[in-house]
This record gives structure tokens, sequence and C-alpha cells, in this order.
């Protein structure tokens, strides 16, 4: 049986401020905007080539039995890769958003990162994985299976 992470639900003060930092900023595609039950809207955008999205909503954590929302800008460590970081800076950048210089945090391939927060302070980074160019992580766990 597999099991895939799909969907990471984020914490936000405004869903539309978030939804458009996102889509314009950070590149996301959005996938659902919608109310999806009465009183409950959802905004989904994902990342190009993920297949992780991430959820905004005023109640989505209220389906949780027990659980409390937790605080707008409380996630950190949320990460993204990319096969060329110095080419995805320059095309955030370009869309204006603020960004930290990569950081090499030794030559090793995975060792790059850089950091940006959303406008609640959601804390991302940014990792290079330049073997992500020619082995794309979904293909991955299909290879070793076959191992």
């Amino acid at each position: 049986m597999d099991f895939t992470l799909e969907v990471i639900p984020l914490p936000v003060t405004d869903i539309d401020r978030a939804r458009d930092f996102y889509r314009d900023k950070v590149g996301f595609h959005v996938d659902i905007d919608q109310e999806v039950m009465p009183g409950m809207r959802i905004v989904q955008l994902t990342p190009p080539g993920s297949g992780c999205s991430i959820a905004l909503g005023d109640s989505i954590w209220d389906l949780t039995k027990g659980e409390t929302k937790p605080e707008p800008g409380s996630y950190q460590g949320l990460q993204l890769c990319v096969a060329d970081i110095k080419a995805a800076r320059a095309e955030l950048v370009e869309r204006g958003l603020e960004i930290s210089e990569p950081v090499q945090y030794s030559p090793d391939d995975g060792a790059t990162f850089m950091y940006f927060k959303d406008p609640d302070g959601n804390g991302w980074s940014i990792q290079e994985y330049r073997r992500r160019a020619t082995e794309p992580l979904h293909q991955v766990p299909a290879e070793l299976k076959r191992q």
C-alpha cells in the first residue's frame, strides 16, 4: 500500500492575501478556490512539478477532533527542492519575492539553501538538489521498488 503526502494545511490570517502571495510571488498553481461545504472555503495551491500541495482555509482544523488550529506563522522548515538554485532565485526575485541569497553549507549536492517567509511568517527553505534535473522525485520510489 502506498501512502502519499499530498496536502499540508497551512495556517494563515488572510486567505486571499496568502493565495495571492503563493500564486503571484512563489509561482504556485491554484488548484481549488471554493467553498467546499457550507461555511468552509479551501484554497489549495501546488508548486510547479510537485505532488504535494498546501491548503489554506479558515475552518480546516475544525474537522480534526481534539486538535486546535496552529497559529499563523508557526510553521517553519517547509521545504521546496529545485535542480538549479540560481535560476530559481532569479525567477522568484523577478516575481517580487523577498528571498535570501543561496547559502552553500558544503559542495555536496543537496547542501545549498535559500530562505523566505510568507506574509504571516511561515518559514520556507528552497534546497538545490541538482540530481532532480535527471531524477525527478516521483521516479525514485518506483526505482526503489524494482530493486
